[in-house]
């Protein structure tokens, strides 16, 4: 019986994904952009139950990538597309929200690549589906929410139609990129082998306690920028423990 609690939980992420397409399609994208965060807490706890309980298994493996497919690749594309077309009626061309169906097609790629790579373990190459998504459902949150009632100039750019396509198209470029991103699994808790961890976890938590959801932005560019100074560091090492070999 307990082999199946990760796959149900799997389930649970694709129901989230579903209803974050549904909220979307429905004008509620407040509600669609919290059900794609729901998702990521229940794609969290899959694998975490799954080493818990011993309940590793390859339709496990398969079913999440199907149900990250719906929930950060098509969901959060519904998302967008829909943020960017309300923006377009005020300003913008027609055919500019259709750029947010660049998420789906990249994230397909994206977990393709995942799934026959066995050395993204502990680590990533190129931007995870969750991050991406986690990123674009933020958008209708603060824009319909927090920012709305005290609107400056972070309101005006995340409102800004060709930013947001803009922020789409890299993101799904990242997705694909070859850039190293290190992942948030602790295989041990001691503070050299988890040094950046630690930093981002400790400036993620001050960036929301001050700006709440508008700190999400800030929270996935702190991640890209830490993977590389991180990749940066690693190869310094590499080349003095080359120069002293030699």
């Amino acid at each position: 019986m307990q082999k199946h609690i990760p796959n149900f939980i799997t389930l649970l992420n694709l129901l989230s994904g579903l209803l974050s397409i549904y909220f979307a399609t429905s004008g509620n994208l407040q509600l669609a952009g919290m059900m794609v965060f729901v998702a990521a807490i229940f794609d969290f706890f899959d694998g975490f139950i799954a080493r818990l309980l011993h309940a590793k298994s390859a339709i496990g493996v398969q079913l999440d990538s199907l149900a990250d497919m719906v929930s950060f690749g098509v969901a959060p594309a519904f998302v967008l597309f829909y943020t960017i077309k309300e923006l377009t009626v005020i300003s913008g061309p027609e055919f500019l929200p259709f750029s947010a169906f660049l998420i789906p097609l990249f994230s397909a790629l994206r977990l393709a690549k995942f799934n026959i790579d066995e050395e993204q373990t502990t680590s990533f190459k190129g931007m995870p589906t969750p991050a991406v998504a986690i990123l674009l459902a933020s958008f209708p949150i603060m824009i319909l929410g927090c920012l709305a009632e005290s609107k400056g100039i972070y309101f005006d750019i995340v409102t800004n139609s060709y930013f947001l396509a803009s922020v789409g198209f890299v993101s799904a470029l990242l997705m694909v990129s070859s850039i190293p991103m290190f992942s948030l699994k602790f295989t041990s808790f001691g503070w050299r082998e988890n040094q950046t961890r630690y930093i981002f976890i400790l400036l993620s938590i001050v960036f929301f306690a001050l700006l709440k959801v508008a700190a999400i932005p800030l929270i996935i560019l702190l991640y890209l920028l830490l993977s590389i100074v991180q990749l940066l560091f690693e190869h310094k090492e590499d080349v003095n423990s080359s120069s002293e070999d030699a």
